[in-house]
């Protein structure tokens, strides 16, 4: 019996620690999103001379308007939303339709072509813009808001590709023979049988996307380097950058406006990126 309950109490102080453990990784990992909301709050000379202090003598709400209003944000984030939702409809529809040929048809280099797929997650994203700026450069779309969305939907979405394929594969291919023998065509089986079906990996390729092209600054950056206009959020905070000096608060203010939309679809979307990189993991 004692020793029964020693077992207890070392079983509940062990839950203890874990617990206690699990907390302190937690908050060393908001920590840093804590410390931006803080800064956004705070006066220029507060931020740094406060250190690590997380509560504002003041709250200074004025940061947010200087940057929405100021700053041009609100303009920054229609092209931002304007760019993302057709960065995600394109990587959807390619990732998807690539996805469903190689995983659905085997053929003669399939196995090649995923290897070079794999492959391209090695590759760093710079040495990929000379290449895509000269090819939107030959469309005559550089320096267009649509130059910018293909520039994004084409630099590399081979782990879209990869988890399409390999969702399609655990698909009963009865399905697809009973549609093809009732006539349907290729794209008929695809939009209406085998995209519906898809639903997990296409709300965790839309959400990876949408982080993506949400916070994508380079590819922005050298489109947009003759049409500020056009310039997302991620590319706008250069406008508190100044020769001689930096507006610390109204960036805080700034990038937490940009974290807002990405924080909140995380929250509603985080069950269906779960469910799909599981579905894919299984395969």
């Amino acid at each position: 019996m004692i020793a029964s309950e020693r077992r207890s109490v070392r079983l509940r102080w062990g839950a203890i620690l874990t617990a206690a453990l699990l907390a302190l990784l937690c908050l060393l990992w908001v920590y840093p999103f804590l410390w931006l909301l803080s800064a956004s709050l705070k006066e220029p000379l507060e931020i740094f001379s406060k250190g690590l202090n997380l509560i504002p003598d003041k709250a200074q709400w004025e940061n947010y308007v200087r940057a929405w209003s100021t700053a041009g944000f609100a303009h920054y984030m229609l092209n931002t939303i304007l760019v993302t939702v057709g960065t995600v409809v394109l990587v959807v529809l390619h990732c998807a339709l690539s996805g469903y040929v190689l995983g659905r048809y085997d053929f003669y280099g399939r196995r090649l072509i995923i290897g070079i797929l794999g492959a391209t997650f090695v590759i760093p994203a710079g040495m990929t813009i000379i290449p895509i700026v000269d090819l939107t450069q030959d469309l005559g779309l550089l320096g267009s808001r649509w130059g910018i969305i293909l520039a994004l939907a084409g630099s590399g979405q081979a782990a879209g590709i990869l988890l399409y394929a390999g969702y399609f594969q655990r698909v009963p291919k009865e399905l697809e023979e009973a549609a093809l023998i009732d006539g349907a065509s290729f794209f008929t089986v695809f939009f209406k049988i085998m995209l519906p079906l898809a639903g997990p990996v296409t709300a965790t390729v839309s959400v990876l996307t949408f982080l993506f092209a949400w916070n994508s600054f380079l590819i922005p950056l050298v489109f947009t380097f003759g049409s500020p206009e056009l310039r997302t959020l991620a590319v706008g905070m250069l406008a508190f950058v100044g020769t001689n000096e930096t507006d610390w608060p109204g960036m805080a203010a700034a990038a937490t406006l940009s974290l807002l939309p990405v924080v909140t679809l995380f929250f509603f979307a985080q069950r269906y990126l779960v469910e799909g990189f599981a579905g894919a993991v299984k395969t």
